[in-house]
């Protein structure tokens, strides 16, 4: 269903079982930043009305899930702990070439937030199935329901705005890419590492 060309290995759970602690401070902020490309988004495209419609429920929906992760962390007596940076995203966003029209820069922003979207909601059903924590992978299974919503939306903006056959071309492009990001990834416990 979500096209990825390179699935994680599964032992990346186990990685994260080592370290919860580490994978909920990570996935706290990568709801953060989820929150922020939706505001960015209606930032930049204020004109693409349906768009700015449910970038605005995105937002509220991707805060709710961040509080949620951010009371997991407080349950476990911890604090959130500094943001650091996620390479896959850094690596990702090197693809598409800079400029080009709004409507190219548009469906660019689509595509990748339906990308990363997609690869948290495959790692999402990884830990829903294979973490010992039974009430932890309740709540990861909940989630991961949530963000393949979310990739299909963006990525049916993406054809909605651009044209469908060059928007499907960059996409498998941009799957092909991810794939080789992902071989030298899967050995943190961060959601995308």
């Amino acid at each position: 269903m979500l096209g990825l060309k390179l699935p994680t290995d599964p032992r990346w759970v186990n990685i994260v079982e080592k370290n919860i602690d580490e994978i909920l401070t990570d996935h706290a902020f990568c709801e953060q930043k989820a929150a922020a490309t939706a505001m960015s988004l209606i930032v930049s495209f204020p004109e693409y009305t349906e768009l700015v419609g449910e970038m605005t429920a995105l937002v509220r929906e991707e805060m709710a899930h961040f509080k949620m992760v951010h009371d997991r962390i407080i349950e476990r007596g911890n604090s959130l702990g500094r943001d650091r940076k996620d390479e896959y995203v850094l690596d990702l966003l090197k693809f598409f070439p800079k400029g080009g029209s709004r409507t190219t820069q548009l469906v660019h922003r689509l595509l990748y937030a339906a990308l990363i979207e997609a690869r948290s909601c495959e790692r999402f059903r990884l830990l829903s199935e294979e973490l010992k924590d039974k009430e932890l992978a309740k709540f990861y299974h909940k989630l991961m329901v949530s963000e393949a919503g979310h990739y299909t939306m963006f990525l049916q903006f993406a054809r909605k705005y651009g044209n469908r056959e060059e928007v499907d071309k960059k996409w498998q492009d941009l799957l092909d890419y991810e794939a080789s990001i992902m071989k030298k990834l899967g050995k943190k416990e961060t959601v995308h590492g």
